[in-house]
């Protein structure tokens, strides 16, 4: 695995929260780097979270912040067909039936579709396709990759506890 990347220390403020996101992304990258789909699955007491299932919902998180509601584009086929009603952490459950390789190609290749939509913002002011399912206020890109920096920075944490039961490993 690559060195995690350092936030740009003095850049506009796009490349900024770019970078910052970035390294974000690697760290958890990291997480999950060498283990296999037992490994993915493990969880640590008395938390249902697992590697595999936070891996899975940033995939989710990334497709809807910067596909579905940035861009207007439906949810991909992986979410789309999922029964929400049925499960609301449908993401996290249903990763156990997955293996590690297909989840984490699933998360990688869904933060590539994240960047080219974000390469193909004018800039942070740009209002988003859609708006907030909440209340139904507008977004900008500044607001999404600020929301996006806050679910990875909450969810490493958790990640690393999980890893750290798994095999001691513990840091970037």
């Amino acid at each position: 695995m690559s060195e995690t990347p350092v936030p740009a220390y003095a850049a506009d403020e796009a490349t900024t929260l770019r970078s910052f996101l970035d390294e974000h992304r690697v760290t958890f990258r990291r997480k999950t780097d060498g283990l296999d789909t037992a490994q993915l699955r493990q969880r640590l007491a008395p938390s249902s979270l697992s590697l595999g299932g936070l891996a899975k919902h940033l995939a989710f998180v990334e497709d809807f912040w910067f596909g579905y509601v940035l861009t207007g584009a439906e949810p991909a086929a992986e979410f789309a067909a999922a029964d929400w009603d049925a499960d609301p952490d449908w993401e996290f459950t249903s990763a156990d039936d997955e293996e590690a390789a297909a989840l984490l190609d699933l998360w990688s290749r869904t933060v590539m579709r994240s960047e080219a939509n974000l390469d193909a913002c004018g800039g942070l002011d740009d209002l988003a396709a859609r708006r907030h399912h909440r209340d139904d206020a507008p977004l900008t890109v500044r607001w999404m990759l600020l929301h996006m920096i806050s679910e990875y920075a909450r969810h490493n944490g958790h990640a690393d506890l999980v890893r750290e039961s798994i095999d001691g490993r513990t840091g970037y």
